[in-house]
């Protein structure tokens, strides 16, 4: 069974549907015991950093999710849910992050003919050994909505990357049993649903 936290963010249900769309057995909950009982844990998440980490300590979830990662459990970060894991973010001032993997949350710099936020298909370019994309073809097309990117502190970490605007967007990580993606994988039709079962493998 896999857990999607419920913290009031916006993409619940589209990742709920997508999961009930592979077959997959799932509870959308804010429920520590719930949460812990899962195999595998999902944060997605649609927002603002700081007002997402007020609702997480505001439903006594953050140490539910270090609990989970701390039992070694599959851990899936979604968007606002990646950008959570780490320090700090630009988009709020003074907020900590959850603190889980080391760098921050930067602002996709203004330059000539980009768009911020950032909305549409980009291609990624994979780690090898990065297990949510098992057997996708070389650089392939998946979903952004975002105004501010991650940069790892770690590089290692790092299972793909992006370009946007000149500027290198660390697209989605790895580390142990925690892995997070900036893109929507529900939202990046049948590559999309290749990385939910792959994660739902694990």
């Amino acid at each position: 069974m896999i857990a999607v936290i419920d913290y009031d963010a916006g993409n619940l249900k589209s990742v709920e549907k997508a999961l009930v769309s592979i077959d997959e057995q799932v509870v959308v909950s804010r429920n520590h015991e719930e949460i812990l009982y899962a195999d595998k844990v999902i944060l997605p998440g649609v927002g603002a950093f700081g007002d997402a980490m007020g609702k997480l300590k505001e439903y006594g979830l953050v140490d539910t999710i270090h609990e989970v990662v701390d039992r070694q459990k599959p851990f899936l970060g979604i968007c606002l849910g990646l950008q959570l894991l780490f320090e700090r973010s630009d988009e709020s001032d003074g907020v900590s992050g959850l603190g889980i993997l080391p760098g921050e949350i930067l602002r996709i710099p203004d330059a000539p003919g980009i768009k911020i936020p950032h909305i549409g298909w980009n291609s990624l370019d994979i780690a090898p050994d990065a297990r949510l994309f098992t057997g996708l073809t070389a650089n392939p097309y998946v979903y952004f909505v975002h105004s501010y990117y991650l940069k790892a502190a770690d590089e290692s970490i790092v299972a793909a990357t992006t370009e946007y605007g000149g500027t290198l967007i660390h697209a989605s990580v790895q580390k142990d049993n925690i892995y997070a993606c900036q893109f929507h994988p529900e939202k990046s039709g049948s590559v999309g649903l290749q990385i939910l079962k792959n994660f739902a493998a694990l």
